[in-house]
C-alpha cells in the first residue's frame, strides 16, 4: 500500500491514476518535460555522428558529402578507372538532401560553432515550447533554409550545415522574447551580429541563413501567438502549411534546373 494525502492506496490504483491523469502542459501547449535537453542532445548527437562518418570515409572527399549535402543540380564524375559516377542532386531525385544537408558538416570549426549555438539555444526553446514543437521548429527551419538555397543559390554549389536551422531557432527566440516582453536588445544583437557575418564572410550561404530565419519567425510566431482555444490546431496547421509551401518551392525549382552536369 502507498501512503496518500488521505489514507492509503494500492500500487495498482497509483499506476492507473498516473496513466489516466493528463500530463501538464506548458504556456504554449507543449508537454512539460523534466529534462529540457533531450531533443537538443539528440540533434547534436545526430550531427556529430554524421560528421564522424564523413571524417572516417575521407573527409571533404567522402562520398557521403555528395550524397547528403544539398546540391540543386546533380553532377557526374569520372572515376580513375574510367567509370562514371552520378550524383543526381535534388533535381535528379535525391530529394532527401533538403533535410540531410542540415545534419552534414565537414570542417570541425563549422560543426563546432553550430553545435555550441544549438546547445545554448535549444534547451530554453525546448523547455518553453515542448519537445515535439521544438523539433518541428528545428526541422521546418532547416527545410525553409533549403528552399531558399534551391531558389537563390548556384545550382552547382553544394550547401551543408545546420546554420539555417540555427537561424530558425534565433528567429523563434526573438518572437518568444517579444511576446514575453523580455530583453529584445540582446537577441537582436546576436541576430544582427550573425547576419553581418553571413553577408561579409565568404563561403557562407546567406540563402540558407535567411531562409531558416524566415521559417523560424513564421513557425515561432504560430507557436507563440496561437489562441489557447485552438492552439494545437493552429500551431500544427502552421507547421504543415510552411512545410507544404517549402516543399512546393523546392519541387518547382528542381523541375526547372535540368539534368546532371558532367564534372571532370
Amino acid at each position: 500500500m502507498r501512503a496518500a494525502s488521505v489514507g492509503y492506496q494500492c500500487p495498482e490504483c497509483v499506476r492507473e491514476g498516473a496513466r489516466t491523469t493528463r500530463q501538464g502542459r506548458g504556456r504554449y501547449g507543449g508537454r512539460v518535460v523534466a529534462n529540457a535537453q533531450v531533443a537538443t542532445l539528440s540533434l547534436i548527437g545526430t550531427n556529430v555522428a554524421v560528421w564522424l562518418a564523413i571524417q572516417a570515409t575521407g573527409g571533404s572527399r567522402s562520398r557521403l558529402v555528395d550524397l547528403l549535402a544539398l546540391r540543386p543540380l546533380g553532377i557526374t564524375g569520372r572515376l580513375p578507372d574510367g567509370r562514371v559516377e552520378v550524383f543526381h542532386g535534388v533535381s535528379g531525385g535525391d530529394w532527401w538532401q533538403v533535410l540531410t544537408s542540415v545534419f552534414t558538416h565537414v570542417a570541425i570549426l563549422h560543426i563546432g560553432f553550430n553545435m555550441v549555438a544549438l546547445w545554448f539555444l535549444g534547451p530554453p526553446l525546448e523547455a518553453m515550447l515542448g519537445r515535439a514543437r521544438f523539433l518541428a521548429l528545428y526541422l521546418v527551419s532547416g527545410l525553409t533554409g533549403s528552399a531558399a538555397v534551391m531558389l537563390f543559390s548556384s545550382p552547382l554549389t553544394p550547401t551543408l550545415g545546420a546554420s539555417g536551422a540555427i537561424f530558425g531557432l534565433l528567429g523563434a527566440l526573438l518572437v518568444l522574447v517579444v511576446k514575453q516582453r523580455g530583453n529584445v536588445q540582446t537577441v537582436l544583437f546576436w541576430l544582427g551580429l550573425n547576419l553581418v557575418f553571413t553577408f561579409t564572410i565568404s563561403n557562407i550561404s546567406w540563402q540558407g541563413h535567411v531562409g531558416g530565419l524566415l521559417g523560424g519567425l513564421l513557425v515561432g510566431g504560430a507557436m507563440v501567438y496561437a489562441p489557447r482555444s485552438r492552439r494545437g490546431l493552429l500551431q500544427w496547421g502552421a507547421v504543415a502549411l510552411v512545410t507544404v509551401v517549402a516543399v512546393g518551392l523546392i519541387a518547382a525549382r528542381a523541375a526547372t534546373v535540368g539534368p546532371p552536369m558532367l564534372a571532370g
